[in-house]
């Protein structure tokens, strides 16, 4: 699927892989500017000395604030302009460093019909350079039926 394009419960197979997303390599100009959007200003994602020789980490780390929104953004491209992602989580499992190039992955898992739209479970993560997978975890979006009405706004979860 196209970015931006619309996207229909009835148009996702099971096992289908998501367009990837690439970020980096990361610089310490990205991190710089996403500590101060996020006013967090912890050392370990800046000051390379405090963060290798105080704190013994291999670099700057990349925050775990900004590998969530990668993987929003993954989502949120793939759901498109009439999809809504209901829930995502994952779980910090390995670091992520300053010069790494991340890919934030996603594949379908699995799909139920709801209330006027379809549900679709999806297993993702973020891969390194050395394919480490860093970020894994699932989420579920819903999606349109073809024909059907728009996913409601706001949106209401299903009781299942």
């Amino acid at each position: 699927m196209a970015l931006g394009k619309e996207i229909y419960f009835e148009d996702v197979e099971v096992g289908a892989e998501l367009p990837g997303l690439e970020k980096g390599p990361m610089t310490t100009a990205h991190l710089m500017r996403w500590s101060a959007a996020m006013e967090n200003w912890h050392k370990i994602h800046y000051d390379k000395p405090f963060a290798m020789e105080h704190d013994k980490l291999p670099g700057l780390l990349i925050n775990g604030s900004l590998k969530q929104q990668f993987v929003m953004q993954l989502l949120a491209d793939w759901a498109g302009p009439g999809g809504w992602v209901w829930k995502a989580g994952f779980q910090f499992r390995a670091m992520n460093v300053v010069n790494e190039t991340m890919r934030v992955w996603g594949r379908v898992s699995g799909k139920r019909e709801g209330p006027g739209y379809g549900l679709i479970d999806i297993e993702l993560g973020i891969l390194n350079d050395v394919d480490k997978e860093s970020t894994p975890g699932s989420a579920v979006v819903a999606l349109p039926y073809r024909g059907g009405l728009p996913v409601p706004y706001p949106f209401v979860p299903p009781s299942v």
